[in-house]
């Protein structure tokens, strides 16, 4: 349900699990975290996802079973992310919901199609969200518009996560793989100290 290649020394990450609208199931996160814990030599990382949604976040058999929506998982996921050296992309496809946002936030690049919606419903759900995606939004987007999202659990646009700064760059379906191509021009003949160089003189 995770599906990774190689190419051109770039790591294609894709949550496959499409008639689930790609929910995240425990075994996943374990998957995910597994494959970004292995791509720290790699000159990019690229997470999509499968058909029309990115994510749908957790998935809510094992959220009732389990409690995953509160599972550490998210943000160990999430932090492997961030950590990484290289330079990390989420291509998003399409809507992003409640946990998924934590590999979002942490990714250094939002690319996303105009019908993408975002929302992280934690007030209705009762539960928290994980730390370091509050402290992501806020930094991304401003305080404010973080609470507008995580308190007042407002659903956006592609449009308006734009104008929050939360997407970079709002890409045509036509345009969108290579548009990812393009992006990962730049690293094309770089070393891997040089990026992660960049990246840590960036706050």
């Amino acid at each position: 349900m995770i599906n990774s290649h190689l190419k051109n020394d770039i790591r294609y990450i894709t949550i496959d699990r499409a008639d689930k609208a790609n929910a995240i199931t425990s075994e996943m996160l374990d998957e995910l975290v597994r494959i970004v814990s292995q791509s720290n030599k790699n000159k990019a990382v690229i997470i999509s996802g499968s058909g029309k949604v990115f994510s749908a976040g957790a998935d809510l058999d094992e959220v009732k079973k389990n409690g995953l929506a509160t599972s550490p998982k998210w943000e160990l996921l999430s932090d492997t992310i961030h950590r990484l050296p290289c330079m990390t992309i989420a291509a998003l496809n399409g809507t992003v919901a409640g946990g998924a946002m934590g590999m979002v936030l942490a990714c250094d690049i939002r690319i996303s199609l105009a019908d993408a919606k975002f929302f992280y419903p934690v007030m209705k759900m009762g539960y928290l969200p994980q730390p370091s995606d509050a402290l992501r939004l806020s930094k991304i987007c401003g305080s404010s518009r973080a609470k507008f999202i995580l308190l007042a659990g407002q659903k956006i646009s592609c449009k308006t996560a734009y104008e929050f700064g939360l997407v970079d760059e709002i890409v045509s379906e036509d345009n969108f793989l290579s548009r990812i191509d393009e992006l990962c021009l730049g690293i094309s003949n770089s070393k891997i100290n040089q990026t992660s160089a960049i990246k840590k003189m960036i706050p």
